[in-house]
């Protein structure tokens, strides 16, 4: 997604258009963040504001989210995992995640959402949060966290290192992209520290293929959707510099390699 050869690669093997409409960014830009539809999803109060039950499939996991970062690590890791589940592409476009059965899933009416049918004791359990989420299957298979006791410790490190950071992640693109009024504080208040980010990540990774070093994890998904967003969503790529990360870039192109990661960044598209 860089001005690189890196980026050209990413890009070919998303197969996105020049629009980035499997994101449904023209549909966020356009309808979601102006001042009127501002005032109209967010509000002081929290709960339900329409009385409506979510879909329900027949696998053991039932997804609820939509293909941004947050989501896009939920549904890696699914496929990374090979578990089955029902993807069920909730619109916050149309305020989806406020309507009661989504509400009853997660009280803080965000994306994404997961229900476990067989959870622990064969208990049916809500789980979200990303980072909750993300933890909680890797618990439950067994797979993308180390078995090695101090590994695990330093993948929960990163995992709920990123939890922290992903917010100026967020707050740099609302400023940047999305802000009805361009409030240059903001954008450089929240730019630098992303970039700050982004230096912790590349000084890691120098000499390492992954996060934990050879191999893939939870901290590596909890990570890079975050970092292509910066381009898919933000198209801040050149304002933040983010192709002079080379050690940052190659391991998302090492991510990106893997087919069901790939398969994983595509779950709850919108055109």
């Amino acid at each position: 997604f860089f001005f690189s050869d890196v980026a050209n690669r990413i890009i070919n093997s998303l197969k996105l258009s020049v629009h980035y409409h499997y994101l449904g960014l023209h549909i966020l830009q356009s309808q979601y963040f102006t001042k009127q539809s501002a005032e109209m999803v967010n509000r002081p109060v929290s709960g339900a504001r329409e009385e409506k039950s979510v879909p329900v499939g027949e696998k053991p996991l039932q997804l609820y989210s939509l293909a941004t970062p947050n989501g896009q690590k939920v549904t890696v890791a699914l496929e990374e995992m090979g578990l089955a589940y029902d993807a069920h592409t909730i619109s916050i476009m149309k305020q989806e995640q406020f309507q009661s059965g989504f509400v009853d899933i997660n009280p803080n009416s965000k994306i994404p959402a997961l229900v476990d049918k067989e959870g622990p004791g064969g208990k049916e359990v809500n789980v979200f949060e990303s980072g909750a989420i993300l933890l909680y299957l890797a618990e439950k298979t067994g797979k993308l966290i180390p078995s090695d006791p101090a590994q695990r410790v330093e993948c929960l490190n990163w995992l709920f290192f990123q939890h922290g950071a992903g917010p100026y992640f967020g707050q740099f693109g609302h400023f940047y992209k999305y802000a009805p009024e361009k409030i240059e504080y903001g954008i450089q208040r929240y730019g630098m520290e992303v970039q700050r980010l982004l230096d912790v990540l590349d000084k890691h990774l120098e000499g390492k293929q992954y996060i934990l070093g050879d191999d893939y994890s939870i901290a590596d998904i909890a990570w890079f959707p975050w970092v292509i967003c910066l381009d898919v969503f933000y198209k801040a790529q050149e304002h933040l510099e983010v192709d002079s990360y080379k050690n940052v870039m190659q391991w998302v192109e090492r991510c990106m390699a893997k087919p069901a990661t790939k398969r994983g960044m595509v779950v709850n598209k919108m055109f």
